[in-house]
């Protein structure tokens, strides 16, 4: 599993609403500029993020985003979910539709065990860092 560009840019972007929680809203020209992400394309997470709950939007002079909770109830693999859908180490093990149809061996593969087993490794370990984890150093 590689992690995408948006699941990247995302993560690092709510980490900077993490670390100004309590701020209220900060403009996206600002987080785009203090995490060197293009405004279009955080735009375009932000978006995905806000439909997911993950952020809210503020609108005029003084609108910018933050977070819909605190730090320490968002979780990175919310994240990474919202903005690349499930996290799984090979497609055979995707829920997405038509995913599992891409291996003949779906039903007697050998390995699927150790690709299940990883995939529930990497989404504990991202279900159980939040934000708040992250800012502190503490996971």
């Amino acid at each position: 599993m590689r992690l995408s560009a948006k699941g990247e840019y995302g993560v690092r972007a709510m980490i900077y609403l993490a670390l100004n929680y309590g701020n209220g809203p900060i403009p996206l020209s600002r987080i785009a500029g203090g995490e060197n992400i293009s405004r279009p394309f955080l735009e375009q997470i932000f978006a995905i993020l806000r439909r997911g709950g993950l952020i809210n939007s503020t609108r005029g002079v003084k609108g910018g985003y933050t977070l819909a909770s605190p730090p320490e109830k968002i979780c990175v693999g919310d994240i990474v979910r919202a903005l690349d859908g499930p996290i799984t180490p090979v497609d055979c093990l995707s829920e997405e539709k038509g995913a599992g149809d891409r291996c003949a061996k779906v039903d007697f593969c050998l390995a699927r065990n150790v690709w299940e087993k990883l995939g529930d490794h990497i989404n504990q370990l991202l279900n159980n860092i939040s934000l708040q984890d992250m800012i502190e150093g503490t996971f």
